[in-house]
């Protein structure tokens, strides 16, 4: 039986300590505060969280985090099992960690919230995005965010480079773009853009996402990042993930499901264009319809998505 909240003498019962564990990428991660936002709505005092993730910086400033420690808490391993039946049903990849979270639990769990949660403190906010890079100073334009690479897992991902410079040189003199990209990961570079790939920690990635009027590229970490701004992004989703798993409030999705053959059904799910043949389990998942015109292969169904139709859907965000 609950407590009784209006009773003086009935002590409500201490909250339950939970060290909620994910090892995924920061993308991954980003998403994550959703569940954890949407627990600590759904059941306000009944637990404290704290988190053992790669990348500590999306957590800063995070009200519903109570750093302890590794013994104090029930350690939970978090995943989204709902991806595999996301070619089934309208699953969103935020609501896949609060349903799993709430199974858990044992105790239902529904989304509260539509976006991830990031928590930048009043200096954050008031610094402008020259701190981080001067070269923003001074232009007078709004800047974009363009993440035009991919991580080598999951090659299928990429969009042909060739393109992603045609939209930079489509939209050259309304919109700067500044790329962006992990040092370790391929993003080869765009001219004409300010070039910020591997100079940005991840929370001052997150702080630009914030400053920025918006954001281009794959389903990714800036994606999910710009999502949590409440900021426009043009995500190129092409055949391989369901819109629906992906899809934010201000985004704009450009997907080829349903147009071809091989996600005539349902997303395809492939990791790789090509064989990189590196030794990875990613080597096994490859395109059926690869297209090797461009700098880099990709597939078919992002070759279908064109940078006319791109640098549209930005000018019609634009302020």
């Amino acid at each position: 039986m609950p407590a009784c909240l209006t009773c003086p003498d009935r002590a409500l019962p201490a909250p339950e300590s939970l060290i909620l564990s994910c090892r995924l990428s920061p993308g991954d991660v980003l998403t994550l505060t959703a569940a954890v936002e949407s627990l600590h709505a759904t059941y306000p005092g009944m637990y404290l969280t704290d988190v053992r993730t790669p990348c500590p910086d999306i957590w800063r400033n995070n009200p519903h985090i109570t750093p302890m420690a590794d013994e104090a808490g029930r350690v939970l391993e978090l995943h989204y099992p709902s991806i595999h039946q996301s070619n089934l049903a309208p699953h969103t990849f935020l609501a896949g960690y609060a349903a799993h979270l709430g199974e858990l639990l044992g105790l239902p769990l529904a989304l509260t919230t539509n976006r991830p949660h990031v928590y930048l403190s009043p200096e954050e906010r008031a610094a402008p995005p020259e701190a981080i890079c001067s070269e923003l100073a001074g232009h007078g334009r709004p800047f974009w965010l363009v993440s035009a690479g991919v991580k080598r897992d999951f090659t299928a991902k990429q969009w042909p480079v060739e393109w992603y410079q045609k939209v930079v040189d489509m939209l050259a003199g309304r919109v700067r773009f500044v790329q962006v990209g992990a040092a370790e990961h391929d993003h080869p570079r765009l001219q004409g853009t300010i070039d910020l790939r591997g100079k940005t920690t991840l929370r001052q990635l997150l702080r630009l996402a914030f400053a920025a009027h918006g954001g281009l590229g794959p389903v990714t970490f800036l994606q999910h990042a710009m999502a949590a701004a409440e900021k426009p992004y043009v995500a190129l989703v092409g055949g391989r993930e369901p819109a629906a798993w992906v899809t934010y409030p201000k985004q704009a999705t450009l997907h080829t499901v349903g147009q071809l053959d091989c996600c005539a059904r349902g997303a395809c799910w492939r990791s790789r264009v090509v064989a990189l043949n590196d030794g990875q389990s990613q080597d096994r998942s490859l395109c059926e319809r690869p297209r090797r015109e461009f700098t880099q292969p990709v597939a078919e169904c992002m070759a279908r998505i064109t940078p006319a139709e791109v640098a549209a859907v930005i000018a019609r965000m634009m302020p």
